[in-house]
Protein backbone atom coordinates (compact mmCIF):
# COMPACT_ATOMS: atom_id res chain seq x y z
CA UNK A 1 0.00 0.00 0.00
CA UNK A 2 1.30 3.57 -1.16
CA UNK A 3 0.53 6.23 1.10
CA UNK A 4 0.96 9.96 1.30
CA UNK A 5 2.31 12.63 3.57
CA UNK A 6 3.74 15.87 4.02
CA UNK A 7 6.26 17.41 6.75
CA UNK A 8 7.04 20.78 7.33
CA UNK A 9 5.44 22.18 4.23
CA UNK A 10 1.97 22.70 2.60
CA UNK A 11 1.44 20.63 -0.22
CA UNK A 12 -1.89 18.77 -1.67
CA UNK A 13 -1.05 15.82 -4.11
CA UNK A 14 -4.31 15.24 -5.91
CA UNK A 15 -2.96 12.38 -7.88
CA UNK A 16 -2.81 9.68 -5.87
CA UNK A 17 -4.82 7.05 -6.95
CA UNK A 18 -3.35 7.42 -10.29
CA UNK A 19 0.19 7.57 -9.26
CA UNK A 20 -0.67 4.49 -6.97
CA UNK A 21 -2.01 2.79 -9.98
CA UNK A 22 1.04 3.59 -11.77
CA UNK A 23 3.46 2.79 -9.48
CA UNK A 24 2.40 -0.81 -8.93
CA UNK A 25 2.56 -1.30 -13.32
CA UNK A 26 6.04 0.02 -12.40
CA UNK A 27 6.66 -2.77 -9.72
CA UNK A 28 5.18 -5.58 -11.99
CA UNK A 29 6.62 -4.76 -14.94
CA UNK A 30 10.47 -5.37 -12.91
CA UNK A 31 8.83 -9.23 -11.38
CA UNK A 32 8.11 -7.06 -7.77
CA UNK A 33 5.15 -6.29 -5.40
CA UNK A 34 4.14 -3.26 -3.91
CA UNK A 35 4.53 -3.61 -0.02
CA UNK A 36 4.52 -0.80 2.40
CA UNK A 37 5.20 2.50 0.77
CA UNK A 38 5.39 5.73 2.57
CA UNK A 39 6.04 8.90 -0.23
CA UNK A 40 6.76 11.99 2.18
CA UNK A 41 6.48 15.33 0.51
CA UNK A 42 8.81 17.73 2.06
CA UNK A 43 10.50 21.21 2.29
CA UNK A 44 14.36 21.48 1.70
CA UNK A 45 14.88 22.22 5.07
CA UNK A 46 13.47 18.93 6.31
CA UNK A 47 15.49 16.78 4.03
CA UNK A 48 18.56 18.35 4.60
CA UNK A 49 17.92 17.69 8.17
CA UNK A 50 17.12 14.11 7.53
CA UNK A 51 20.27 13.60 5.26
CA UNK A 52 22.42 14.90 7.90
CA UNK A 53 20.91 13.06 11.09
CA UNK A 54 20.35 9.62 9.02
CA UNK A 55 22.87 9.56 6.13
CA UNK A 56 25.89 12.38 7.70
CA UNK A 57 25.83 14.02 4.84
CA UNK A 58 25.36 17.81 4.51
CA UNK A 59 23.63 18.68 1.77
CA UNK A 60 20.13 19.04 -0.34
CA UNK A 61 18.41 16.53 -2.70
CA UNK A 62 15.14 16.15 -4.05
CA UNK A 63 15.02 12.67 -2.96
CA UNK A 64 16.28 10.45 -0.13
CA UNK A 65 14.80 6.86 -0.50
CA UNK A 66 14.73 4.39 3.04
CA UNK A 67 14.87 0.65 1.78
CA UNK A 68 12.91 -1.42 3.89
CA UNK A 69 12.35 -4.06 1.09
CA UNK A 70 12.23 -7.71 1.59
CA UNK A 71 12.06 -10.60 -0.97
CA UNK A 72 10.13 -9.37 -4.41
CA UNK A 73 8.23 -7.29 -1.41
CA UNK A 74 9.35 -3.42 -1.84
CA UNK A 75 8.44 -1.25 0.97
CA UNK A 76 10.26 1.86 2.09
CA UNK A 77 10.56 5.60 2.79
CA UNK A 78 10.65 8.19 0.08
CA UNK A 79 11.24 11.49 1.21
CA UNK A 80 10.79 14.15 -1.47
CA UNK A 81 11.52 17.82 -1.26
CA UNK A 82 9.16 19.81 -3.52
CA UNK A 83 11.75 23.33 -3.11
CA UNK A 84 13.77 20.94 -4.96
CA UNK A 85 11.34 19.83 -7.40
CA UNK A 86 10.32 23.11 -8.56
CA UNK A 87 13.82 24.17 -8.57
CA UNK A 88 14.66 21.13 -10.78
CA UNK A 89 11.52 21.62 -12.81
CA UNK A 90 12.41 25.77 -13.59
CA UNK A 91 16.19 24.49 -14.41
CA UNK A 92 15.27 22.25 -16.64
CA UNK A 93 12.44 23.48 -18.50
CA UNK A 94 9.69 21.01 -17.59
CA UNK A 95 6.40 21.05 -15.70
CA UNK A 96 6.54 21.02 -12.19
CA UNK A 97 4.21 17.57 -12.03
CA UNK A 98 6.13 16.08 -14.33
CA UNK A 99 9.72 16.37 -12.53
CA UNK A 100 7.72 15.28 -9.50
CA UNK A 101 6.86 11.88 -10.93
CA UNK A 102 10.16 11.84 -12.26
CA UNK A 103 11.80 11.84 -8.88
CA UNK A 104 8.92 9.58 -7.43
CA UNK A 105 9.55 7.05 -10.20
CA UNK A 106 13.42 7.27 -9.29
CA UNK A 107 12.88 6.42 -5.67
CA UNK A 108 11.16 3.08 -6.57
CA UNK A 109 13.84 2.54 -9.00
CA UNK A 110 15.86 2.72 -6.23
CA UNK A 111 13.65 0.15 -3.91
CA UNK A 112 13.79 -2.15 -6.95
CA UNK A 113 17.69 -2.13 -6.93
CA UNK A 114 18.69 0.54 -9.70
CA UNK A 115 21.43 2.92 -8.24
CA UNK A 116 23.10 5.70 -10.01
CA UNK A 117 26.65 6.16 -8.75
CA UNK A 118 28.18 5.58 -12.16
CA UNK A 119 27.85 7.45 -15.50
CA UNK A 120 26.54 3.44 -16.75
CA UNK A 121 24.39 3.61 -13.65
CA UNK A 122 23.01 6.87 -14.52
CA UNK A 123 22.07 6.13 -18.30
CA UNK A 124 20.61 2.96 -17.12
CA UNK A 125 18.27 4.53 -14.22
CA UNK A 126 17.32 7.68 -16.94
CA UNK A 127 16.32 5.07 -19.27
CA UNK A 128 14.37 3.62 -16.93
CA UNK A 129 12.77 6.70 -15.36
CA UNK A 130 12.06 7.51 -18.77
CA UNK A 131 10.02 4.32 -20.45
CA UNK A 132 7.93 4.28 -17.07
CA UNK A 133 6.93 8.02 -17.38
CA UNK A 134 5.53 7.40 -21.02
CA UNK A 135 3.59 4.78 -19.53
CA UNK A 136 2.06 6.78 -16.79
CA UNK A 137 -0.46 8.02 -19.31
CA UNK A 138 -1.94 4.32 -20.09
CA UNK A 139 -2.96 3.87 -16.54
Amino acid sequence: MISYFTEDIKFSFKEKRLTSRWLKLVAESEIRRLGDISIIFCSDNYILDVNIKYLQHDYYTDIITFDYCEGDRLSGDLFISIDSVRENAAFYGTEFADELNRVIVHGLLHLIGYDDHTEVDIKTMRAKENYYLSLRELV
